[in-house]
């Protein structure tokens, strides 16, 4: 008779009873038909249940002890008059996950920036808050990794957020007047309306974190977005600038905006080497990669698939692309060593 098969226990489902005083903004917790609740139970495989202004939260230590972080990070996000939407609770959640465990006593919640008077803008992943860290701590800083991991995003909040604080006083935005193999001068309309296409998404990230408030500072020439060629020349001084798409950007335009930086500035440099429209070999990113590792005052972030905070389906196709661009890799290596 062959012996029993022992029987592995389960982990032991605990509960912890949070407490939320203000009722309206619990059922702001909640959400509606207790839709954030239901998103926490789903992610974390625990159960969430409410009686007054307790909240009860049961199951494995580790994802009890994450989702009640996730709970008091949205409280405290309610509490400060911000949102708590599913994709606020998505955010949390994936913070939560990344990050280690936190003790009941711990601070809890993504960092935040405050970008202006009514804005504020939350970090999503470790990898930001590591990209945040060295902004706060370095005058020079390039981020570098794929598409949808908010590089220039967050740079844009912390240029806000410094110029909010009058910790700066211009904030500006650069990026090189090249994609997709496309020239200016094939464009219709003025120099305004040719480069205007290229800006945009710098547009987009400032309007996005400041509001309104965005178009009145561009008035006062206090946010400047302009193509890199016009930095030529200029010497920025008490200013926080970034440099964006900085893999189109060529050796020597790439020198000449890092030597731009002037008194009391702040640099941040942002790009992915990996979707680069210039010929092999001639990225001025890389080079300034390998030329400024171990610099003083120079840090890179360098951001994953992890850090995607776009749609589900984008950090797939990032994954999925750079599985591809591996697996290529390999295949020429050894192709060589054949020939």
């Amino acid at each position: 008779m062959s012996p029993a098969k022992k029987k592995t226990a389960a982990a032991p489902r605990e509960q912890v009873t949070l407490e939320f005083p203000d009722n309206a903004l619990l059922a702001g917790l909640a959400g509606a038909h207790q839709k954030n609740f239901a998103r926490i139970e789903q992610k974390l495989n625990v159960k969430v249940a409410t009686r007054g202004n307790l909240v009860a939260v049961e199951g494995e230590r580790e994802s009890r002890d994450r989702a009640a972080s996730v709970l008091r990070a949205l409280y405290a996000r309610l509490q400060g008059g911000e949102a708590a939407n599913l994709a606020d609770v998505d955010a949390e959640i994936h913070f939560a996950l990344e990050g280690p465990v936190k003790a009941a006593s711990g601070n809890f919640g993504s960092p935040s920036l405050k970008t202006w008077a009514s804005r504020t803008t939350r970090v999503r992943t470790q990898g930001q808050l590591a990209y945040l860290d060295l902004m706060r701590t370095h005058p020079l800083v390039f981020g570098v990794g794929p598409a949808g991991t908010g590089k220039t995003y967050l740079a844009a909040a912390y240029g806000a957020h410094l110029l909010y604080e009058r910790r700066v006083e211009r904030l500006i935005l650069s990026r090189p007047a090249l994609e997709a193999g496309e020239r200016l001068g094939f464009l219709p309309g003025d120099l305004k309306e040719k480069i205007d296409p290229y800006l945009r998404p710098l547009y987009d990230a400032l309007f996005d974190v400041m509001g309104e408030q965005c178009t009145k500072l561009m008035e006062q020439g206090t946010i400047e977005v302009a193509p890199l060629a016009f930095m030529r020349g200029r010497t920025l001084s008490r200013a926080f600038v970034i440099l964006d798409e900085a893999q189109n950007c060529t050796s020597a335009q790439m020198k000449m905006f890092l030597t731009r930086l002037g008194e009391d500035s702040r640099m941040v440099v942002t790009g992915d080497p990996s979707q680069s429209d210039l010929p092999a070999g001639m990225s001025g990113l890389n080079q300034a990669l390998d030329i400024l590792s171990g610099v003083e005052g120079a840090a890179i972030a360098r951001f994953g698939t992890k850090d995607v905070v776009r749609h589900a389906l984008v950090t797939r196709i990032v994954a999925a692309y750079t599985a591809a661009e591996d697996s290529s890799g390999v295949e020429r290596t050894l192709q060589r060593r054949k020939d």
